[in-house]
């Protein structure tokens, strides 16, 4: 994928790390940029003989992906979620989206997809198509892809602690976001570790309470 630099945020990441950068690399992606919070397994090793580009942040995916952002060269950024793998065929879904002139001035996210084969997962899914197609909020496990001048233009990621990724898609707007026909694949362990109801209801009442106004600090404890 000529002219895309991907930028990955992680903080202990070296068991879904691989994963993520294999995809990239299927879609010959060629700068990848691993912006790390402060880990401290081996994820910066990993990333090293990956191939990929190491730049420290401040913990916080909103810091850490514009410190990302801020050293790729690439025409185009693809954001994309340490724990998020592109399946197969994105580079297609891409490719053609990066081609329309009037891309310029949208971004594109991932269909939304777990690495779960129950019910429960689907069901999770369809209420995600629904959020992006009535919505149009895509979260960061969708995957981002943008131009970089238009990137620039909105001022790109602000350092919140939480709902970065929501801030941005805000500022995008809902008739300039494309869903590409391509699953980006996330691990459901937060779900299975957590309860898919509870976990669900956590981050409608943290999206609830965001567009209330409560402060990001607030809503990380409640996140986490």
């Amino acid at each position: 994928m000529p002219g895309i630099s991907a930028v990955i945020p992680t903080l202990n990441a070296v068991a879904s790390l691989p994963a993520t950068l294999a995809a990239l690399r299927a879609g010959q992606v060629a700068d990848i940029v691993v912006a790390d919070g402060g880990s401290t397994d081996d994820t910066a090793a990993l990333a090293a003989r990956e191939g990929a580009r190491l730049v420290a942040a401040p913990r916080g995916r909103g810091a850490q992906l514009a410190a990302g952002a801020r050293i790729t060269a690439g025409e185009w950024l693809l954001f994309l979620h340490a724990d998020t793998r592109l399946a197969k065929g994105w580079e297609t879904a891409a490719a053609a989206f990066m081609a329309d002139p009037t891309s310029q001035t949208r971004a594109a996210a991932f269909a939304f997809a777990l690495d779960d084969p129950t019910p429960q997962a689907r069901r999770l899914e369809r209420l995600v198509a629904w959020r992006c197609r009535v919505l149009g909020l895509p979260y960061g496990d969708q995957g981002l892809l943008i131009a970089r001048e238009h990137y620039k233009r909105l001022g790109g990621y602000r350092p919140l602690p939480i709902m970065e990724d929501v801030d941005l898609v805000r500022r995008i707007g809902r008739k300039n976001l494309t869903m590409l026909p391509a699953q980006a694949v996330s691990s459901a362990e937060r779900w299975r570790r957590e309860g898919w109801y509870t976990r669900s209801a956590r981050n409608l009442l943290c999206l609830s309470l965001y567009f209330l106004g409560a402060p990001p600090g607030a809503l990380l404890r409640l996140y986490r």
